[in-house]
């Protein structure tokens, strides 16, 4: 049986109101913004890109949207898997229950695959963390006890009479003090909160609260150790994850806004200023497809598609040839 292992903060209670303010107002702008699925893959996106770059994936947020569309992208072939496994994990989210052990042991399995030792297994060695000057922060749990603590910790999550706010980062804290496998612990911590907060709301599921934790990484593993000494309170940890979790629907509460109220004048500025640098990089190679711009303009290939269709209509650009093999000319230059 899990013992209580967080004091809860009185301050907590603001918190999770704010948010819970926030996530009317998401909704509502969701709804007029009329493009909801978008602003949701696009926070996928950028939230996969943000969880695998804070274990050191060096593949742009255009290349794991190429990835994402099922284009070819050409980078090291493990960092490739890596973005590819997140991508399919985070797409197999509304068929896992979060308090069910084979759920975790093979959304573990996904998320690792082909690139870990004992993928969707629980670890059979005892392991350390260390800092980059080789002392030992954190020793994970005795090995033989890793499967029987995580199945109490599951069976706590389903029971726990508290906001599932809290529940969430609470999972996500002990998660990552157990270990329970070799590899991949941090992303089946931040997958596993995102699920539990998506069967609580639904919009949870798209959001990039990676992105945030990837803002600000040494806050979060400082949290992680702070939660840990001298004795186990996860409050310090629960803190930071409601802060990051408010932050990340302000930061969406703004895009679905800009969309909302905006898409006439965001386009316009768009095509004015982008459009300009998309046909400055044509005239030095016409053969650039949109991901390629994209990485060199630093937006998604989708928003460079729009861009590109509207140079279009304004006879401004014209595609010679197949996508493969074809070309861009300018025109009226």
């Amino acid at each position: 049986m899990i013992p209580d292992f967080y004091t809860r903060n009185p301050a907590w209670t603001e918190q999770i109101e704010h948010i819970v303010e926030l996530l009317g107002r998401v909704s509502l702008i969701e709804e007029l913004s009329g493009n909801e699925l978008e602003l949701r893959r696009s926070n996928r996106i950028r939230s996969v890109h943000a969880s695998t770059a804070i274990e050191g994936n060096t593949l742009t947020l255009a290349q794991v949207e190429g990835l994402a569309l099922g284009e070819p992208v050409f980078a090291a072939p493990r960092e490739v898997r890596e973005v590819a496994n997140a991508l399919a994990a985070y797409d197999a989210l509304e068929k896992f229950d979060p308090w069910n052990v084979d759920d975790f042991l093979r959304a573990h399995g996904m998320l690792t695959a082909g690139l870990v030792m004992e993928s969707g297994e629980f670890r059979t060695v005892d392991v350390e963390i260390v800092n980059a000057e080789g002392d030992v922060l954190h020793s994970g749990s005795r090995v033989q006890k890793v499967p029987r603590l995580v199945r109490e910790l599951l069976e706590w999550g389903s029971a726990a009479n508290d906001h599932p706010l809290v529940v969430s980062s609470a999972v996500h804290f002990l998660i990552e003090h157990i270990h329970p496998f070799r590899d991949g612990n941090g992303r089946i911590g931040r997958v596993w909160q995102t699920l539990v907060l998506s069967k609580w709301r639904s919009v949870f599921a798209w959001m990039h609260t990676a992105t945030i934790i990837r803002q600000n990484q040494h806050g979060y593993y400082m949290s992680l150790q702070e939660s840990r000494e001298p004795e186990i309170d996860a409050a310090p940890f629960i803190d930071f994850m409601l802060d990051v979790i408010g932050e990340s629907l302000r930061v969406y509460e703004v895009q679905a806004s800009e969309t909302a109220e905006n898409v006439g004048i965001n386009v316009g500025i768009n095509v004015g200023i982008n459009g300009e640098k998309i046909i400055d990089l044509l005239k030095e190679d016409p053969k650039l497809n949109a991901v390629k711009l994209a990485e060199k303009l630093g937006l998604t290939s989708r928003q460079v598609e729009r861009l590109l269709s509207d140079l279009k209509r304004e006879g401004k650009l014209r595609r010679v040839g197949a996508n493969k093999n074809g070309y861009w000319e300018i025109l009226g230059d």
